[in-house]
């Protein structure tokens, strides 16, 4: 795949995660969709592949970060939040054991 093809997955990625991480919140949205596309016009000149490379890592490694760790939290009241986790974030709920399982 070109180096511009990657860019291109990358910046579109990093789109489509803002967008689901960010749901129902216009100022993150926003804030997110000027910082994603201020990072890549600041860069657009750039020759360098060795350097390009390294910034097609950053953006894949900031898209993972964004979705695996960044939860949505709002405030409901006066020292009372709302929990909002994306079904990715969920994990299946297993009791720890400390014994050896027995064979059924």
């Amino acid at each position: 795949m070109g180096t511009r093809l990657k860019v291109l997955n990358v910046f579109k990625r990093l789109h489509r995660t803002r967008i689901d991480v960010f749901r129902d919140d216009e100022r993150a949205l926003t804030a997110a969709r000027l910082k994603i596309n201020g990072e890549f016009k600041k860069n657009k000149n750039e020759t360098s592949e060795e350097n390009i490379q390294q910034m097609i890592k950053m953006g894949s490694d900031v898209e993972t970060v964004l979705r695996e760790t960044v939860l949505q939290v709002e405030h409901v009241g006066e020292n009372k939040l709302l929990l909002r986790p994306r079904e990715s974030l969920l994990l299946e709920n297993v009791p720890y054991c400390d014994g050896p399982r027995k064979k059924s």
